[in-house]
Parts: structure tokens; C-alpha cells; sequence
């Protein structure tokens, strides 16, 4: 694979990384690649996230955010206490009289379906947060590796300002 490497992407990360470009881990060499033919590499990996869900990933990130919301809180609190109102006031005897077991069975049904669900959004969410942590290393490398070679040209003038300065300098005597 090396020698479909073009020899300026080679000399460049000798040159900088210290390292053979065969020897740089696959993500590095991307990001040397594109150094090399000073292309971006930023990216917003909210679009490609948004772009790759599925059905099932959108229903899960909408069930996590409306069942993590003071809404569906209130909502339920409301819900429940009309629950007992209903089946202990209005009702003698009421359809689901104390200690409320068909209110505990869909409380529970309720629980069994939407924990799995949020866990889908959270696992999502994790996935999503790694991706977007290697994408900030590989913008962070680049922006340091663009430094180094910036550095080194600072330094190249520095030393060829020198040399026509030590150049001028003797000329005068």
C-alpha cells in the first residue's frame, strides 16, 4: 500500500509525526492525506447522524424526550391522581377499587416499554457522542499537524533571513 502513497503525503508525516506513514494508525493517515492536499476535514456530524436513523431511532429519541419531560410528568401525575379520584370518590367501589392493581398493571406495562426504549436513545445518543469525539480528534490532529508545518516555515524564513542578514553583514566589511 505504500507505494500507492504519494511521496508527499510520505514525506509529511516523516517529516512531522516522526513516523513511516505505514506505521500511522488508519484515522492519521486520513487526516495526513488531507493535510497534504490541504482539504477540510470538518464535517457536522449532527447532518450525518440525522441522515443515517432509522424509524425506530427517531420513535426512540421522541419517546426518551417526551418521557424525560416535565410535560409527561405532569401529565401522569394528573393522570393518576384522576385515577385514584375516580375509583375511590366518585365510583362506590369504583371499576379498579385500593390498592389500584389494574392502575399498578399499566404503570408497569408503561415501565416495561418505555425504559427499553429510552436505553435505545441513550445507547444511540453514546454512539453518536464517540463519533463525534473522534471527529474532534481528527480536526484537533490536523489543526496541530497544520501548526507544526506552519512552525516549520516560520523557521525556514527565520533562517534564510538570518543568512542573507550574516550575508549583508559580511558584504559591509
Amino acid at each position: 500500500m505504500e507505494n500507492q502513497v504519494p511521496d508527499a503525503v510520505t514525506l509529511l508525516a516523516q517529516r512531522l509525526l516522526q513516523k513511516d506513514f505505514s506505521d500511522i494508525p488508519e484515522r492519521e493517515r486520513r487526516v495526513i492525506e488531507r493535510v497534504a492536499k490541504r482539504i477540510s476535514i470538518s464535517r457536522d456530524t449532527n447532518t450525518d447522524d440525522e441522515q443515517a436513523m432509522t424509524f425506530g431511532d427517531r420513535l426512540a429519541d421522541t419517546v426518551a424526550s417526551f418521557g424525560g419531560s416535565w410535560t409527561f410528568l405532569i401529565l401522569f401525575a394528573v393522570f393518576i391522581a384522576a385515577w385514584v379520584l375516580l375509583n375511590s370518590v366518585m365510583l362506590v367501589g369504583g371499576f379498579d377499587p385500593y390498592p389500584y392493581i389494574l392502575l399498578n398493571l399499566f404503570m408497569s406495562m408503561l415501565a416495561s416499554i418505555q425504559a427499553p426504549v429510552i436505553m435505545m436513545s441513550q445507547n444511540r445518543q453514546a454512539v453518536k457522542d464517540r463519533l463525534a469525539a473522534a471527529h474532534d480528534y481528527e480536526v484537533n490532529l490536523k489543526a496541530e499537524i497544520e501548526i507544526m508545518a506552519l512552525h516549520e516555515k516560520l523557521d525556514e524564513m527565520r533562517a534564510k533571513d538570518l543568512a542573507e542578514l550574516l550575508r549583508h553583514l559580511k558584504d559591509r566589511k
